[in-house]
Protein backbone atom coordinates (compact mmCIF):
# COMPACT_ATOMS: atom_id res chain seq x y z
CA UNK A 1 0.00 0.00 0.00
CA UNK A 2 1.49 3.26 -1.15
CA UNK A 3 1.52 6.46 1.52
CA UNK A 4 0.89 10.02 0.48
CA UNK A 5 4.80 10.36 -0.20
CA UNK A 6 4.18 8.34 -3.19
CA UNK A 7 1.60 10.90 -4.53
CA UNK A 8 2.47 13.90 -7.24
CA UNK A 9 0.44 15.98 -4.51
CA UNK A 10 2.98 15.04 -2.04
CA UNK A 11 5.54 16.03 -3.93
CA UNK A 12 4.26 19.56 -5.32
CA UNK A 13 3.46 20.71 -1.66
CA UNK A 14 7.41 19.92 -1.28
CA UNK A 15 8.36 22.09 -3.87
CA UNK A 16 6.15 24.90 -2.67
CA UNK A 17 7.94 25.03 0.58
CA UNK A 18 11.32 24.51 -1.08
CA UNK A 19 12.83 28.56 -0.69
CA UNK A 20 14.81 27.54 -3.85
CA UNK A 21 12.29 26.30 -6.10
CA UNK A 22 12.34 29.29 -8.26
CA UNK A 23 16.31 29.01 -9.27
CA UNK A 24 15.33 26.32 -11.72
CA UNK A 25 13.34 28.96 -13.87
CA UNK A 26 17.14 29.90 -14.49
CA UNK A 27 18.35 26.62 -16.41
CA UNK A 28 17.13 25.15 -19.98
CA UNK A 29 14.99 22.21 -19.95
CA UNK A 30 13.40 20.41 -22.02
CA UNK A 31 9.37 20.41 -21.35
CA UNK A 32 8.21 16.89 -20.24
CA UNK A 33 11.71 15.73 -19.47
CA UNK A 34 13.08 14.98 -16.39
CA UNK A 35 17.13 15.74 -16.00
CA UNK A 36 18.99 13.33 -13.27
CA UNK A 37 22.74 13.18 -15.04
CA UNK A 38 23.56 16.68 -13.45
CA UNK A 39 26.19 14.58 -12.07
CA UNK A 40 27.65 13.83 -15.57
CA UNK A 41 27.22 17.16 -17.15
CA UNK A 42 24.99 19.80 -15.55
CA UNK A 43 22.50 21.85 -17.33
CA UNK A 44 22.99 25.62 -18.82
CA UNK A 45 21.76 28.34 -17.33
CA UNK A 46 20.65 31.73 -18.41
CA UNK A 47 23.41 33.76 -16.53
CA UNK A 48 26.00 30.99 -17.98
CA UNK A 49 24.61 32.01 -21.64
CA UNK A 50 24.43 35.66 -21.22
CA UNK A 51 28.39 35.54 -19.78
CA UNK A 52 29.03 34.04 -22.94
CA UNK A 53 27.66 35.99 -25.04
CA UNK A 54 29.28 38.64 -22.99
CA UNK A 55 32.90 37.43 -23.81
CA UNK A 56 31.72 37.00 -27.54
CA UNK A 57 30.87 40.60 -27.70
CA UNK A 58 33.93 41.53 -26.37
CA UNK A 59 36.25 39.72 -28.99
CA UNK A 60 33.61 41.01 -31.65
CA UNK A 61 34.29 44.24 -30.22
CA UNK A 62 38.12 44.82 -28.67
CA UNK A 63 39.85 42.06 -30.78
CA UNK A 64 42.91 41.83 -28.99
CA UNK A 65 42.31 44.33 -26.58
CA UNK A 66 40.05 42.02 -24.90
CA UNK A 67 42.84 40.71 -22.93
CA UNK A 68 42.39 44.00 -20.99
CA UNK A 69 39.54 45.73 -22.16
CA UNK A 70 35.53 45.15 -21.03
CA UNK A 71 34.30 43.63 -18.80
CA UNK A 72 35.86 41.14 -17.64
CA UNK A 73 39.11 41.58 -19.47
CA UNK A 74 40.87 37.76 -20.24
CA UNK A 75 44.38 38.75 -18.96
CA UNK A 76 42.98 38.20 -16.07
CA UNK A 77 39.97 36.39 -16.29
CA UNK A 78 41.23 32.83 -15.00
CA UNK A 79 41.92 34.89 -11.35
CA UNK A 80 39.01 36.56 -11.00
CA UNK A 81 37.13 33.50 -11.44
CA UNK A 82 39.38 31.62 -8.85
CA UNK A 83 37.93 34.29 -6.15
CA UNK A 84 34.19 33.84 -6.87
CA UNK A 85 35.03 30.07 -6.71
CA UNK A 86 37.05 29.84 -3.54
CA UNK A 87 34.23 29.76 -0.89
CA UNK A 88 32.71 27.04 -2.45
CA UNK A 89 35.95 24.79 -1.81
CA UNK A 90 36.63 26.73 1.58
CA UNK A 91 39.95 27.89 1.00
CA UNK A 92 41.78 31.46 1.00
CA UNK A 93 41.53 33.20 -2.80
CA UNK A 94 45.40 33.28 -3.59
CA UNK A 95 45.12 29.04 -2.77
CA UNK A 96 43.02 28.27 -5.66
CA UNK A 97 43.30 28.69 -9.81
CA UNK A 98 40.60 28.37 -12.65
CA UNK A 99 42.79 26.58 -14.92
CA UNK A 100 43.82 22.90 -16.79
CA UNK A 101 41.65 20.17 -16.65
CA UNK A 102 41.09 17.44 -14.25
CA UNK A 103 43.91 15.47 -15.95
CA UNK A 104 45.94 18.27 -16.98
CA UNK A 105 46.05 19.57 -13.04
CA UNK A 106 46.86 16.18 -11.80
CA UNK A 107 49.66 15.69 -14.25
CA UNK A 108 50.50 19.51 -13.21
CA UNK A 109 50.30 18.55 -9.14
CA UNK A 110 51.80 15.13 -9.13
CA UNK A 111 54.76 16.82 -11.00
CA UNK A 112 55.40 19.19 -8.37
CA UNK A 113 55.14 16.88 -5.15
CA UNK A 114 55.70 12.85 -5.86
CA UNK A 115 58.97 13.50 -5.59
CA UNK A 116 59.94 10.17 -4.66
CA UNK A 117 63.33 9.51 -2.55
CA UNK A 118 65.35 6.25 -0.94
CA UNK A 119 62.50 5.37 1.45
CA UNK A 120 59.32 7.18 0.16
CA UNK A 121 58.13 6.02 -3.36
CA UNK A 122 54.62 5.14 -3.59
CA UNK A 123 51.36 6.94 -4.49
CA UNK A 124 48.23 5.41 -3.14
CA UNK A 125 45.11 5.42 -4.43
CA UNK A 126 42.03 3.18 -4.64
CA UNK A 127 40.49 0.36 -6.62
CA UNK A 128 37.13 2.91 -6.94
CA UNK A 129 38.72 5.58 -8.38
CA UNK A 130 38.04 7.68 -11.91
CA UNK A 131 40.32 5.62 -14.37
CA UNK A 132 41.75 9.06 -15.61
CA UNK A 133 43.15 9.64 -12.26
CA UNK A 134 44.20 6.20 -12.24
CA UNK A 135 45.84 6.71 -15.74
CA UNK A 136 47.93 9.57 -14.27
CA UNK A 137 49.46 7.76 -11.52
CA UNK A 138 50.38 5.18 -13.21
CA UNK A 139 52.41 7.66 -15.52
CA UNK A 140 53.78 10.02 -13.17
CA UNK A 141 54.79 6.71 -11.67
CA UNK A 142 56.30 5.69 -15.07
CA UNK A 143 58.40 9.20 -15.73
CA UNK A 144 60.38 8.43 -12.56
CA UNK A 145 61.66 4.92 -13.83
CA UNK A 146 59.38 3.22 -10.87
CA UNK A 147 57.13 -0.31 -12.30
CA UNK A 148 53.63 1.26 -11.49
CA UNK A 149 53.05 -2.71 -10.19
CA UNK A 150 55.37 -1.64 -6.65
CA UNK A 151 55.18 1.83 -6.70
CA UNK A 152 51.38 2.94 -7.34
CA UNK A 153 49.37 1.08 -4.33
CA UNK A 154 45.53 1.02 -4.96
CA UNK A 155 43.30 0.10 -1.31
CA UNK A 156 40.94 -2.52 -1.93
CA UNK A 157 37.09 -2.29 -1.65
CA UNK A 158 35.77 -4.15 0.95
CA UNK A 159 32.37 -4.29 -1.42
CA UNK A 160 32.89 -2.86 -4.67
CA UNK A 161 31.39 -0.29 -3.93
CA UNK A 162 32.53 2.10 -0.81
CA UNK A 163 35.72 2.72 0.70
CA UNK A 164 36.66 1.55 4.56
CA UNK A 165 38.70 4.86 5.59
CA UNK A 166 40.52 2.56 7.86
CA UNK A 167 41.65 1.07 5.17
CA UNK A 168 42.73 3.87 3.76
CA UNK A 169 44.75 4.86 6.59
CA UNK A 170 46.26 1.29 6.89
CA UNK A 171 47.46 1.60 3.38
CA UNK A 172 49.97 4.72 4.53
CA UNK A 173 52.66 3.40 5.49
CA UNK A 174 56.83 5.01 5.69
CA UNK A 175 57.12 3.92 2.17
CA UNK A 176 54.40 6.15 0.99
CA UNK A 177 55.17 9.97 -0.50
CA UNK A 178 51.73 11.04 -2.02
CA UNK A 179 47.62 9.91 -1.31
CA UNK A 180 45.41 10.51 -4.10
CA UNK A 181 41.59 10.04 -3.16
CA UNK A 182 38.16 11.26 -4.32
CA UNK A 183 36.08 13.36 -1.79
CA UNK A 184 33.03 11.89 -3.80
CA UNK A 185 33.41 8.09 -4.85
CA UNK A 186 32.28 8.54 -8.50
CA UNK A 187 30.38 5.43 -8.86
CA UNK A 188 28.68 5.06 -5.11
CA UNK A 189 28.72 8.92 -4.04
CA UNK A 190 30.32 7.91 -0.93
CA UNK A 191 31.94 10.79 1.04
CA UNK A 192 35.35 10.66 1.93
CA UNK A 193 35.93 12.51 5.67
CA UNK A 194 38.73 14.43 4.50
CA UNK A 195 39.58 16.32 7.43
CA UNK A 196 40.53 13.09 9.15
CA UNK A 197 42.34 11.44 6.26
CA UNK A 198 44.46 14.65 6.31
CA UNK A 199 45.42 14.74 9.43
CA UNK A 200 47.00 10.73 9.60
CA UNK A 201 48.46 11.25 6.02
CA UNK A 202 50.03 14.62 7.76
CA UNK A 203 50.95 12.67 11.72
CA UNK A 204 52.70 9.72 8.99
CA UNK A 205 54.71 12.39 6.99
CA UNK A 206 52.79 11.68 4.07
CA UNK A 207 51.37 14.30 1.31
CA UNK A 208 47.78 13.64 0.29
CA UNK A 209 45.79 15.68 -2.39
CA UNK A 210 41.91 15.01 -3.15
CA UNK A 211 39.12 14.89 -6.61
CA UNK A 212 36.90 17.27 -6.18
CA UNK A 213 35.13 16.35 -9.20
CA UNK A 214 31.72 15.15 -7.47
CA UNK A 215 31.97 17.53 -4.30
CA UNK A 216 32.87 20.96 -5.89
CA UNK A 217 29.27 22.66 -6.35
CA UNK A 218 27.45 20.36 -4.67
CA UNK A 219 28.63 20.27 -1.25
CA UNK A 220 30.44 22.29 1.16
CA UNK A 221 34.42 21.93 1.29
CA UNK A 222 37.10 23.68 4.14
CA UNK A 223 40.22 23.05 2.54
CA UNK A 224 42.01 25.46 4.11
CA UNK A 225 40.98 24.50 7.70
CA UNK A 226 41.54 21.08 7.01
CA UNK A 227 45.20 21.28 5.89
CA UNK A 228 44.71 19.66 2.61
CA UNK A 229 48.14 19.86 0.50
CA UNK A 230 45.96 20.01 -2.91
CA UNK A 231 43.27 19.74 -4.76
CA UNK A 232 42.02 19.60 -8.40
CA UNK A 233 38.49 19.61 -9.87
CA UNK A 234 36.62 20.06 -13.47
CA UNK A 235 33.86 22.51 -13.71
CA UNK A 236 31.20 20.68 -15.97
CA UNK A 237 28.94 19.06 -13.34
CA UNK A 238 27.76 20.36 -10.36
CA UNK A 239 29.48 24.09 -11.73
CA UNK A 240 27.62 23.68 -14.86
CA UNK A 241 30.52 25.36 -16.88
CA UNK A 242 29.54 23.98 -19.71
CA UNK A 243 30.99 20.65 -21.58
CA UNK A 244 34.45 20.95 -21.70
CA UNK A 245 34.45 23.56 -19.15
CA UNK A 246 37.66 24.63 -17.19
CA UNK A 247 38.71 23.11 -14.06
CA UNK A 248 40.63 24.16 -11.18
CA UNK A 249 43.46 23.64 -8.80
CA UNK A 250 43.98 24.08 -5.09
CA UNK A 251 47.61 24.94 -3.71
CA UNK A 252 48.17 25.01 0.03
CA UNK A 253 49.38 28.28 1.01
CA UNK A 254 52.43 26.12 3.15
CA UNK A 255 53.69 25.28 -0.67
CA UNK A 256 53.44 28.35 -2.23
CA UNK A 257 57.43 29.09 -2.37
CA UNK A 258 57.18 25.63 -4.40
CA UNK A 259 58.15 26.08 -8.20
CA UNK A 260 55.45 24.06 -10.51
CA UNK A 261 56.44 21.29 -11.81
CA UNK A 262 55.32 21.97 -15.24
CA UNK A 263 56.31 25.52 -16.12
CA UNK A 264 54.41 27.91 -18.64
CA UNK A 265 54.27 31.50 -19.52
CA UNK A 266 50.89 32.10 -17.93
CA UNK A 267 52.18 31.05 -14.49
CA UNK A 268 54.48 34.05 -14.52
CA UNK A 269 54.05 36.78 -12.63
CA UNK A 270 51.60 39.21 -13.79
CA UNK A 271 53.70 42.60 -14.24
CA UNK A 272 56.57 40.17 -15.46
CA UNK A 273 54.87 38.22 -18.30
CA UNK A 274 55.01 40.06 -21.02
CA UNK A 275 58.46 41.12 -20.05
CA UNK A 276 58.88 37.77 -22.11
CA UNK A 277 62.43 36.55 -20.30
CA UNK A 278 64.08 33.76 -20.56
CA UNK A 279 63.88 32.51 -17.15
CA UNK A 280 60.46 31.90 -15.09
CA UNK A 281 59.31 34.32 -12.34
CA UNK A 282 56.30 32.75 -11.15
CA UNK A 283 53.17 34.60 -9.95
CA UNK A 284 53.15 34.23 -6.21
CA UNK A 285 49.92 32.05 -5.32
CA UNK A 286 48.37 29.15 -6.95
CA UNK A 287 48.13 31.18 -9.96
CA UNK A 288 52.13 29.65 -10.96
CA UNK A 289 50.11 26.71 -11.39
CA UNK A 290 48.46 27.77 -14.57
CA UNK A 291 50.35 26.55 -17.97
CA UNK A 292 49.26 27.83 -21.49
CA UNK A 293 46.77 30.60 -22.09
CA UNK A 294 43.75 29.99 -21.08
CA UNK A 295 40.67 28.60 -23.09
CA UNK A 296 38.70 32.14 -22.71
CA UNK A 297 35.15 30.72 -24.51
CA UNK A 298 35.57 27.75 -22.16
CA UNK A 299 36.11 30.04 -18.96
CA UNK A 300 33.24 32.16 -19.85
CA UNK A 301 30.03 29.80 -18.54
CA UNK A 302 31.58 30.52 -15.22
CA UNK A 303 31.09 34.18 -14.92
CA UNK A 304 27.06 33.36 -15.06
CA UNK A 305 27.15 29.96 -12.93
CA UNK A 306 29.58 30.80 -10.24
CA UNK A 307 27.80 34.52 -9.73
CA UNK A 308 24.51 32.41 -9.16
CA UNK A 309 26.47 30.09 -6.69
CA UNK A 310 27.35 33.08 -4.68
CA UNK A 311 23.73 34.03 -4.70
CA UNK A 312 21.94 30.92 -3.54
CA UNK A 313 24.70 29.90 -1.28
CA UNK A 314 26.26 26.01 -1.14
CA UNK A 315 24.85 25.48 2.46
CA UNK A 316 21.45 26.15 1.19
CA UNK A 317 22.58 23.64 -2.23
CA UNK A 318 23.99 20.80 0.00
CA UNK A 319 20.89 20.88 2.33
CA UNK A 320 18.18 20.98 -0.64
CA UNK A 321 20.47 18.26 -2.18
CA UNK A 322 20.16 15.53 0.37
CA UNK A 323 16.36 16.50 0.79
CA UNK A 324 15.93 15.59 -2.84
CA UNK A 325 17.84 12.85 -2.08
CA UNK A 326 16.46 11.59 0.39
CA UNK A 327 12.91 11.87 -1.25
CA UNK A 328 14.58 9.17 -4.14
CA UNK A 329 15.35 7.09 -1.60
CA UNK A 330 12.08 7.09 -0.18
CA UNK A 331 10.11 6.35 -2.90
CA UNK A 332 12.62 3.69 -4.18
CA UNK A 333 11.54 1.55 -1.12
CA UNK A 334 7.50 2.54 -2.04
CA UNK A 335 6.96 1.79 -5.25
CA UNK A 336 7.20 -2.43 -5.44
CA UNK A 337 8.61 -2.84 -8.94
CA UNK A 338 11.46 -0.67 -7.42
CA UNK A 339 12.51 -2.27 -4.33
CA UNK A 340 14.12 -5.09 -6.80
CA UNK A 341 17.27 -2.51 -7.27
CA UNK A 342 20.42 -2.62 -4.72
CA UNK A 343 20.66 0.70 -3.48
CA UNK A 344 24.42 0.88 -3.12
CA UNK A 345 25.43 4.85 -2.38
CA UNK A 346 25.61 5.57 1.78
CA UNK A 347 22.18 6.12 3.51
CA UNK A 348 23.79 8.50 6.11
CA UNK A 349 23.82 11.83 5.12
CA UNK A 350 27.62 12.73 6.44
CA UNK A 351 28.81 9.87 4.09
CA UNK A 352 26.22 10.62 0.98
CA UNK A 353 27.09 12.46 -1.78
CA UNK A 354 24.45 14.19 -4.06
CA UNK A 355 23.27 10.94 -6.33
CA UNK A 356 21.68 7.55 -5.66
CA UNK A 357 23.16 5.02 -7.06
CA UNK A 358 21.08 1.70 -8.04
CA UNK A 359 22.12 -1.74 -9.80
CA UNK A 360 20.47 -3.88 -11.61
CA UNK A 361 21.25 -6.73 -14.10
CA UNK A 362 19.51 -5.30 -16.71
CA UNK A 363 20.67 -1.49 -15.82
CA UNK A 364 21.86 -0.53 -19.51
CA UNK A 365 18.52 -1.45 -21.09
CA UNK A 366 16.50 0.22 -18.44
CA UNK A 367 18.55 3.36 -19.00
CA UNK A 368 17.28 3.28 -22.44
CA UNK A 369 13.89 2.44 -21.26
CA UNK A 370 14.58 5.61 -19.28
CA UNK A 371 15.63 8.17 -21.96
CA UNK A 372 12.38 6.51 -23.99
CA UNK A 373 10.27 7.86 -21.65
CA UNK A 374 12.27 11.28 -20.96
CA UNK A 375 13.98 10.35 -18.10
CA UNK A 376 17.50 11.25 -18.09
CA UNK A 377 19.82 9.08 -15.86
CA UNK A 378 24.03 7.74 -15.78
CA UNK A 379 24.60 4.76 -16.59
CA UNK A 380 27.75 2.91 -15.32
CA UNK A 381 28.87 -0.27 -16.45
CA UNK A 382 27.91 -3.51 -15.66
CA UNK A 383 25.38 -2.66 -13.94
CA UNK A 384 24.86 1.04 -12.26
CA UNK A 385 22.38 3.50 -12.82
CA UNK A 386 23.21 6.74 -11.12
CA UNK A 387 20.43 9.48 -10.72
CA UNK A 388 21.49 12.87 -9.38
CA UNK A 389 18.97 15.51 -8.88
CA UNK A 390 20.25 18.69 -8.65
CA UNK A 391 19.12 21.12 -6.22
CA UNK A 392 19.57 24.29 -8.38
CA UNK A 393 17.23 23.01 -11.23
CA UNK A 394 15.67 19.42 -10.00
CA UNK A 395 12.13 19.45 -8.47
CA UNK A 396 10.28 17.36 -6.06
CA UNK A 397 8.13 16.50 -8.89
CA UNK A 398 11.01 15.67 -10.82
CA UNK A 399 11.90 13.24 -8.55
CA UNK A 400 8.80 12.01 -7.96
CA UNK A 401 8.51 11.34 -11.73
CA UNK A 402 11.66 10.05 -12.32
CA UNK A 403 11.06 7.37 -9.81
CA UNK A 404 7.49 6.70 -10.94
CA UNK A 405 8.53 6.33 -14.23
CA UNK A 406 11.05 3.51 -13.20
CA UNK A 407 8.49 1.94 -11.62
CA UNK A 408 6.36 1.98 -14.51
CA UNK A 409 8.93 0.83 -16.77
CA UNK A 410 9.97 -2.05 -14.50
CA UNK A 411 5.77 -3.10 -14.17
CA UNK A 412 5.66 -3.05 -18.12
CA UNK A 413 8.91 -4.47 -18.58
CA UNK A 414 9.53 -1.94 -21.35
CA UNK A 415 13.23 -2.19 -20.54
CA UNK A 416 12.84 -5.79 -22.24
CA UNK A 417 12.58 -3.89 -25.91
CA UNK A 418 16.00 -2.47 -25.84
CA UNK A 419 19.34 -4.53 -25.43
CA UNK A 420 21.02 -4.65 -22.47
CA UNK A 421 24.56 -3.11 -23.84
CA UNK A 422 25.79 0.66 -23.09
CA UNK A 423 26.31 3.25 -25.81
CA UNK A 424 29.58 4.53 -27.06
CA UNK A 425 28.96 7.63 -24.43
CA UNK A 426 27.59 5.95 -21.12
Amino acid sequence: MLTDAATRVYAEKLDENDPLNAYASLFYKEKQTVYVDGNSLGLLSTLAEEATLAILESWKRYGIDGWTEGEHPWFTLSESLASQMAPLLGAHRDEVMVTGSTTSNLHQLLATFYKPDSTRTKIVADELNFPTDLYALDAQVRLHQLDPQDHLQLIKSRDGHTLAEEDILAAMTDDVAVVILSSVLYRSGQVLDMARLTKAAHERGILIGFDLCHSIGSLPHSLSKDDVDFAFWCSYKHLNGGPGSVGGLFVNRRFHSERPGLAGWFGSDKEKQFDLATSFTKAAGAGAYQMGTPHVLSLAPLIGSLELFSEVGIENIRRKSLQLTDYMLTLLSEFPETRQFKVMNPRSHRERGAHVYLEHPEAARICKALKAQHVIPDFRAPSGIRMAPVALYNSFVDVWACVRTLAWIMREETYKNFDNERGVIA
